[in-house]
């Protein structure tokens, strides 16, 4: 079944936002610094925002097409 996010890169603040499901955020935590994760109100993780992006050594492609479960992991 295939899943369903959309990804944001504004070069302005190198941060990479990834939106994992629709939904309103309602808390986001730094899970670790420059990695803000977002909750909506069943406490599931809606988005992932990613700061200082390109020093950062992941391999996006590899993350998004292995779906929500590795991107939530990373954080």
């Amino acid at each position: 079944m295939p899943v369903e996010f959309h990804v944001k890169y504004d070069k302005s603040v190198d941060a990479l936002y990834i939106r994992l499901r629709d939904g309103r955020i309602v808390e986001s935590d730094e899970v670790t610094p420059g990695i803000i994760v977002d909750f909506n109100e069943n406490n599931e993780v809606i988005g992932i925002e990613i700061l200082q992006v390109s020093k950062r050594k992941l391999d996006l492609l590899k993350l998004l097409m292995e779906g929500p479960e590795a991107l939530v992991a990373i954080a």
